[in-house]
């Protein structure tokens, strides 16, 4: 068996074309709606956010034979277990990542923390809009719902949880922007425009993401951009399409 951690649209089709070449993968995924995709395709799904200690357990109880670490880039703790887990237990570890993007704009600030985008965005003040998830909002919302000359403006998947942690943090609904993308960049300039914005704040999450189109979008506004890097982790090999990992696979896992 394979276990792939599922974390965005692009690992799970990779979870259904590992599949397809002959193996028996099970997916973990966070949302039950991602769990649906998945099923559909006959994919064994697991879900939950796993520990290392979850992993090792997983893969001692099914005779896992390798990793492969689809997870978001920025799922920086899901790939430390998953590292972690396959060198506790000694079978391979293969990361899959989107790749990444470079982006040339005078008004574009690189930043490697949440807390430097909430800093920087304080500094700039004026309508701020996120596009970073819901995961980091109270990095933002403690910086900049107390400042008088910013409007912090988020958007988010339509979920109950964001929405409770929203409504716990404080942060208005006339604020919020429940929506799940992907958009378009004349979409995203529409909503630029709607809320007024001069600041978007967003992480290199790679094409699939769709961050070229809320860049370009920004741009043609001449809107301020705050971007956030990817963490730093030590993958060792990391392959950014399916064929790469397919063939690692092959390579590592059958003698």
């Amino acid at each position: 068996m394979i276990l792939l951690l599922a974390g965005t649209s692009d690992a799970r089709a990779l979870a259904v074309q590992v599949k397809k070449e002959g193996y028996d993968v099970t997916a973990t995924v966070v949302t039950d709606n991602a769990a649906i995709e998945l099923q559909r395709a006959e994919v064994k799904v697991k879900i939950g956010r796993l520990t290392q200690e979850d992993m090792m357990i997983f893969i001692n109880e099914h005779g896992v034979k390798a990793i492969v670490d689809a997870s978001h880039p920025f799922a920086e703790e899901a790939s430390k277990n998953a590292i972690g887990a396959a060198a506790e237990t000694s079978i391979p570890y293969i990361r899959y990542e989107r790749a990444s993007q470079a982006f040339t704009y005078d008004n574009m600030t690189m930043v490697s923390t949440y807390e430097e985008a909430a800093e920087v965005a304080a500094e700039k003040k004026g309508v701020i809009m996120l596009t970073t998830g819901s995961k980091t909002l109270q990095v933002f919302t403690e910086k900049l719902l107390p400042l008088s000359d910013v409007r912090l403006v988020a958007r988010m998947l339509p979920r109950l949880d964001n929405m409770e942690k929203c409504q716990q943090l404080g942060l208005p609904q006339k604020n919020i922007i429940a929506i799940q993308g992907p958009f378009t960049k004349e979409f995203d300039q529409a909503l630029y425009k709607q809320y007024g914005v001069t600041v978007m704040v967003t992480k290199e999450s790679g094409k699939v993401g769709s961050v070229d189109e809320k860049v370009e979008a920004a741009k043609e506004l001449g809107l301020d951009i705050i971007m956030i890097g990817r963490p730093k982790i030590e993958y060792g090999t990391v392959y950014s399409t399916f064929e790469e990992v397919v063939h690692a696979l092959i390579n590592q896992t059958r003698s």
